[in-house]
């Protein structure tokens, strides 16, 4: 959780396979995805393409809008994506301190 009182999320989405790309963009068009992401009560912190794997997207929120996320995921982007939802923290800082103590 951060000073703020919120905490980070990271979505993990997998296309399902079993679809073409043109079934899954017009899915995702009849469902307003892309339109509506992200859910209110979320803010993007991040959003890459890992090739052969999927997107994998930070949001930050307050815990009371994770019920909005999972139920955002449920009615727009199942049909098109697998995903999975875990919680996770920025290790930047971490790692740059723990850089310079091990030098």
């Amino acid at each position: 959780m951060t000073d703020d009182g919120k905490l980070m999320v990271t979505v993990v989405l997998h296309h399902d396979q079993s679809k073409t790309l043109q079934e899954i963009m017009s899915h995702l068009k009849a469902t307003g995805f892309y339109r509506d992401f992200p859910p209110a009560g979320s803010e993007l912190v991040s959003w890459v393409v890992a090739m052969s794997y999927g997107f994998v997207i930070n949001l930050r929120l307050k815990p009371d809008a994770l019920r909005s996320l999972n139920r955002f995921m449920e009615e727009k982007a199942w049909g098109a994506f697998k995903y999975e939802v875990y919680p996770s923290y920025d290790f930047v800082p971490i790692a740059g301190k723990l850089k310079t103590e091990h030098s």
